[in-house]
């Protein structure tokens, strides 16, 4: 449990650490909070914020030449560092710079109790972009039995002695916190691609219909076997601050923790938390209520705020969606209706999580800027009279170009403070 540090990359991760703290102190920040705790509290006319997320086109926003660090631990601990100064000095969304250095626990919390391997592959540029998973799985009748119940372990020493190590290194510039989220994967559907693929999975509700409730409820068995496990064991730190609990979707609120907190004692009830069920996108919502909908209800239950959904679209399933325990917001992604959102949700506190097409940033090298304002437009009539916020994911490359990142959110600004119609 020893790292070290040379004295050259100490005092580099120093400045960095100073820098961020500047940032986080800067006015601006205080406004975003305030911003972020407008919309999900729920207060009238709540202005949209918008973000960019950055980590999946990091060849442009993270190269290797940003890097001074050569240790493996330097290298961590300044890109971290070095992400969220960017953030600020490169795109300036809505982000808001952490006035904190963050960790989390050092733990082993395999729910699917079965090492899955993955293989990777490259793109043109030589940049792993795309995956295929080796399934364990081959005939479910047969091989249900290789998911077990889970086993949960943390390594506290290791955890405090990392936090301490961090403290020594800029504790007195930038504040160390351990933060969690709920812990566990509540991505059910996600889990039993990996285990079996996604054909065999539709065929299963024809063909092991049994088989494949009893895998939906050890899989909800055990999520919920680890989250009451971090809540039982003291690991749950409330994350109703500057922190997401799923795609760059911020949770500063106020109306977490819930009723009867006792400070140091955080339970599920206290946090947000996330689920989403991209590989039924191809699903009637006869069969997502069938064999889905029951476990997610389940896993989600004990929690005190809920986000719902990635890419697929939300409005197929929305009379299972909608009565999913604890809603506060809900991906409306490129694949999914927004208007028919837009009045699914109009008039409630519930969140219109829009993600735009990602291909205004993706595609082409310059930014076509009418055809990117008359897309933040159309969302904005859509949800016209929604709370709403823009999180911009899923963009692999933007061709080196970061400005035109910077010039797509003040675009979205300049609509946002002309068309918004709370």
């Amino acid at each position: 449990m020893q790292w070290h540090l040379p004295k050259n990359e100490r005092q580099y991760l120093r400045e960095l650490a100073a820098k961020q703290a500047e940032y986080a102190a800067l006015p601006v920040m205080e406004q975003r909070r305030q911003m972020w705790h407008r919309l999900n509290d729920g207060e009238p006319g709540a202005r949209p914020p918008v973000i960019i997320e950055t980590w999946t086109f990091d060849r442009d926003f993270m190269p290797a030449s940003v890097f001074k660090c050569t240790t493996a631990t330097g290298r961590s601990i300044e890109e971290q560092l070095l992400r969220n100064i960017r953030q600020h000095e490169l795109i300036n969304d809505d982000h808001v710079c952490p006035e904190t250095f963050d960790i989390t626990w050092f733990r082993e919390t395999n729910q699917l109790t079965v090492n899955i391997e993955v293989i990777p592959v490259q793109d043109a540029q030589g940049v792993e972009t795309a995956y295929r998973f080796v399934h364990p799985i081959k005939d479910l009748k047969q091989d249900l039995h290789i998911v077990k119940p889970v086993v949960c372990t943390v390594d506290r020493e290791r955890t405090l002695a990392w936090k301490a190590f961090l403290e020594d290194l800029f504790g007195d510039l930038l504040p160390i916190r351990i933060c969690s989220g709920i812990m566990a994967w509540t991505g059910l559907t996600a889990m039993v691609v990996r285990l079996m693929g996604m054909e065999a999975f539709y065929m299963a509700m024809y063909d092991y219909p049994d088989e494949l409730h009893q895998l939906m409820a050890r899989l909800r068995d055990n999520a919920l076997t680890v989250m009451k496990w971090a809540e039982s064991e003291g690991l749950l730190r409330l994350n109703n601050g500057n922190e997401a609990s799923f795609g760059s979707s911020y949770n500063f609120t106020h109306l977490l923790p819930a009723p009867g907190y006792q400070e140091g004692h955080v339970r599920l009830a206290d946090m947000w938390g996330a689920a989403d069920s991209q590989e039924t996108v191809g699903l009637s919502p006869a069969m997502f209520g069938e064999f889905c909908a029951p476990y997610y209800r389940a896993v989600c239950e004990p929690l005190g705020l809920l986000y719902w959904g990635c890419c697929e679209p939300a409005h197929p399933l929305w009379e299972y969606i909608r009565q999913m325990p604890h809603l506060k917001k809900v991906s409306i992604s490129r694949w999914c209706d927004q208007h028919f959102m837009g009045e699914a949700l109009r008039g409630t506190l519930l969140v219109f999580s829009r993600k735009p097409d990602p291909k205004y940033l993706g595609v082409d090298p310059h930014l076509d800027e009418e055809a990117w304002a008359a897309h933040i437009r159309e969302t904005l009539a859509a949800a016209r009279g929604c709370f709403i916020e823009f999180i911009y994911r899923d963009v692999y490359t933007v061709h080196g170009n970061l400005g035109k990142v910077r010039r797509a959110v003040e675009i979205a600004r300049r609509e946002i403070e002309q068309h918004y119609q709370p």
